[in-house]
């Protein structure tokens, strides 16, 4: 029997924290946003933040809101399948269609803030673009589904990040206690450790990207070699590409955040910087049960295309990846890119239980899945 214990701010001093690496790692960064708030470190996150503690052994962040429908998208499903659907659907290039899809969009909006789409609790929710999940049973689900309908009744609770390629137990599992697993867009996965997942071509586009580095005289600096100075520069990178780029609808991590995960080591940054000593590249990756993913991630974008600062920037990953012996989450975009390289597309899931938005999220879901969710991340070339 797994046995689920839920912490907030008026207990989190009780809370007994795992003495190991990803329990180290949760302490700093989720006691903060328990204490004072998320919305410190990311400006345009308003929720409620709390933890959730299973058997002594593992810590998900829990995050409870009720409506803020202007909300990063990883709190918010109206921001998630309304808002940022919107701002996507320009990509299309099809202006009938796009019309026909913003008011199908607003009518299913309509109907998702009726239905109190946003009255909902996200499990093991760090407010990043990818969540990773440890080794969890039936009986952890369990546990949480039960817990949480218990103190949230008029709640959805809600799972992200989902895949069958990396969690298919889990999968199984959430479906099994009433979870409606809903595409919500496609990504893709590479095993690093195994030479046979990269073909001669694979192998030899990685080499060739390695060798831009070289080209342009970037040098590759390390999360020790970073400093406080470089800070505002690394923010100004990621906004460029996830919310200039990309969309407001991302989180938007400020100068704080960045400081503390610099500090706390709870990402890994690796940077490229010119001989003049301008930075300009950077992303941020952690680990979790021997997967690597990298929710932040930027570059100058005003440097042409040519350049490659993306493909150093993977390659430079790829690397670290391999040396790590992870298997590698990219994430969704750039899919040409990242199948000429080895990687194989996979679904990515959103399970959603109870509460009355859940049909209304799961009829926007297909939309989406149909009409708008086109790969956003494909300014980078196909080879």
């Amino acid at each position: 029997m797994s046995i689920a214990v839920l912490y907030d701010a008026a207990n989190i001093d009780r809370l007994p924290w795992p003495n190991d690496e990803d329990g180290h790692s949760a302490k700093a960064w989720i006691e903060p946003w328990i204490r004072h708030g998320a919305e410190r470190d990311v400006d345009n996150i308003q929720t409620r933040m709390m933890a959730i503690v299973i058997n002594n052994q593992y810590v998900l962040p829990i995050t409870v809101n009720e409506q803020e429908y202007d909300n990063a998208y990883v709190c918010s499903p109206y921001t998630h399948y309304v808002t940022y659907a919107k701002q996507e659907l320009g990509m299309l290039k099809q202006p009938l269609l796009e019309r026909s899809l913003a008011w199908l969009l607003s009518g299913i909006g309509l109907g998702m803030k009726l239905a109190r789409c946003n009255r909902v609790v996200h499990v093991n929710n760090w407010l990043l673009s990818t969540n990773l999940y440890p080794r969890m049973t039936a009986e952890h689900v369990s546990a949480i589904i039960t817990l949480l309908q218990a103190r949230f009744p008029d709640h959805s609770i809600v799972f992200r990040s989902l895949n069958r390629h990396y969690y298919p137990e889990l999968c199984r599992s959430l479906e099994e206690t009433g979870c409606a697993l809903v595409p919500s867009r496609q990504i893709y996965c590479l095993d690093t450790r195994d030479t046979r997942t990269q073909n001669a071509k694979a192998r030899w586009l990685i080499k060739r990207d390695e060798g831009l580095l070289a080209k342009h005289g970037y040098e590759i600096v390390r999360h020790e070699e970073l400093v406080p100075g470089d800070i505002p520069r690394m923010v100004q990178l990621y906004n460029l590409l996830y919310i200039d780029k990309y969309s407001p609808c991302n989180p938007q991590f400020n100068e704080r955040f960045f400081a503390h995960a610099l500090a706390t080591k709870t990402l890994r940054f690796l940077a490229l910087r010119t001989p003049k000593g301008r930075i300009d590249g950077i992303m941020g990756y952690f680990c979790r049960d021997g997967i690597l993913t990298t929710p932040i991630f930027g570059y100058a974008t005003a440097l042409p295309l040519e350049t490659g600062l993306y493909r150093m920037l993977s390659a430079v990953l790829f690397r670290e990846a391999q040396q790590l012996g992870m298997q590698w989450n990219e994430s969704s975009g750039a899919a040409q890119f990242k199948r000429n390289r080895g990687a194989t597309g996979h679904w990515e899931y959103t399970a959603n239980h109870g509460s009355a938005s859940a049909d209304v999220s799961s009829e926007l879901l297909v939309v989406h899945f149909l009409g708008c969710q086109s790969d956003r991340r494909s300014a980078y070339g196909t080879t």
